[in-house]
């Protein structure tokens, strides 16, 4: 008797195939994008519908409800996704997304658009967070602890160049449009490729012209500046042609790349960020009054207490912030090292610097200052390493400090919903 054929079920890839599907099933009932929708569903985002065109009763296709797009950014970047491309990938194939999308679809230019495109909105958002948090105590705004981290810009370093290399760079981007505009009736290229290649070549000009703009900027603020005997010739000065607003900064691993200055602060009790400035200043220096006029524009209050690293350090910061009935704790450091002698009073001290060494000097101070790493210092991590804040991927002060709100309401509904509070 010969030996049998083997009896296999094999794959039909071509076998179509009708499978239904209920959304609202795909996820567990705890799953962290039902409660992101639901804390959304707390918070008015009617300032997000104001710039919608299409409404009852006129013509047009009907908008994509911004929740959804809030809750795809937010629910990504909790996960740690920062590309609107990526994004746009995981609405296809990646339940949760899937569920906060409802069979609706997106494309990563409305992601992309959507994401720097309501600054005012977000800030509005962020506090009405802020407002609830506070309402049921769970936000005190007490002591507040402030850092800044440097974060990429989207630029290279090449691409920063001199004022009169900035010059022809315009003159052939203008030159460049001028071809477009004559090359309009080329029947060969569809029309949508005639409109991409000039926008493209109108933001390019528009970026020269900004970074030639910066670069003057640049200019005059160091000749205005003395006693900088190491200060570079007006010559030198440079600005990205890629990123006008982007600047050269001194990271961690002591590199110098383009930069932006990301200033965060965080209420100590319970670890909410109440604060978020962006500046293209690599220093942190004066950083501290800016901070507490958007801890005021974002909660209506101050702190009492404010926590700093010594690059803060500034007298006239200092009286400024006691005159608002603001203390700060930050360590002042001598050449050679710390010394505890800094903290002895001084005679002709104004009364704010004198109580500023008197509460530094105090036996208590110590233990109070070791929150400041313990808080600031865990939020920048967490921005880089669990939302993939490394990079901004966005370029310009007003996109990147929106991207950064965004990043910060984010991590304020994750630290809501991880700690079971209720608004």
């Amino acid at each position: 008797m010969g030996e049998e054929a083997v009896r296999l079920r094999e794959a039909n890839r071509t076998q179509l195939r009708l499978e239904p599907i209920n959304l609202d099933q795909v996820i567990d009932e705890n799953h962290p994008a039902r409660a992101i929708w639901e804390l959304l569903h707390k918070l008015d985002v009617s300032r997000f519908e104001e710039p919608i065109k299409a409404r009852e009763g006129s013509a047009g296709r009907d908008a994509t409800d911004p929740r959804i797009l809030l809750a795809l950014w937010i629910y990504a970047i909790s996960e740690g996704v920062a590309s609107a491309r990526a994004l746009e990938r995981l609405c296809t194939s990646h339940d949760a997304y899937k569920w906060i999308c409802g069979g609706v679809s997106v494309n990563y230019h409305m992601l992309s658009d959507f994401r720097v495109a309501h600054g005012v909105a977000l800030d509005e958002l962020m506090a009405q967070l802020l407002g609830a948090l506070m309402r049921n105590k769970l936000v005190t705004l007490y002591r507040v602890a402030q850092d800044g981290t440097r974060v990429r810009a989207s630029a290279g370093a090449s691409s920063f160049r001199r004022r009169k290399t900035l010059r022809e760079h315009v003159q052939h981007a203008r030159k460049r449009i001028e071809e477009l505009n004559a090359e309009a009736e080329n029947g060969e290229l569809s029309e949508r490729v005639k409109q991409a290649r000039q926008r493209a070549a109108r933001e390019r000009e528009q970026r020269l012209t900004q970074a030639l703009k910066q670069a003057a900027e640049l200019a005059k603020s160091q000749t205005t500046q003395k006693n900088h005997p190491q200060r570079k010739a007006e010559k030198e000065v440079r600005a990205s042609s890629t990123d006008p607003e982007a600047r050269v900064m001194k990271r961690g691993d002591g590199g110098f790349r383009p930069c932006y200055n990301l200033q965060l602060a965080t209420d100590v009790h319970s670890r909410i960020l109440v604060g978020v400035t962006i500046t293209n200043k690599g220093s942190d220096n004066r950083q501290s009054l800016p901070m507490l006029d958007d801890i005021k524009a974002r909660t209506g209050g101050q702190p009492r207490q404010c926590l700093l690293d010594g690059g803060y350090l500034h007298f006239g910061s200092i009286t400024k912030a006691a005159a608002r009935g603001v203390e700060f704790l930050m360590p002042m450091h001598k050449r050679g090292g710390y010394k505890a002698e800094v903290y002895a009073p001084h005679p002709k001290d104004p009364p704010a610097i004198a109580q500023y060494r008197a509460r530094m000097a105090a036996p208590d101070t110590g233990e109070i200052y070791k929150q400041r790493a313990a808080t600031a210092e865990t939020i920048n991590a967490d921005f880089k390493c669990k939302r993939n804040l490394e990079r901004f991927l966005v370029r310009g002060l007003h996109k990147t400090l929106t991207v950064a709100v965004l990043t910060a309401l984010t991590y304020n509904f994750t630290r809501v919903i991880r700690m079971g509070w209720t608004l």
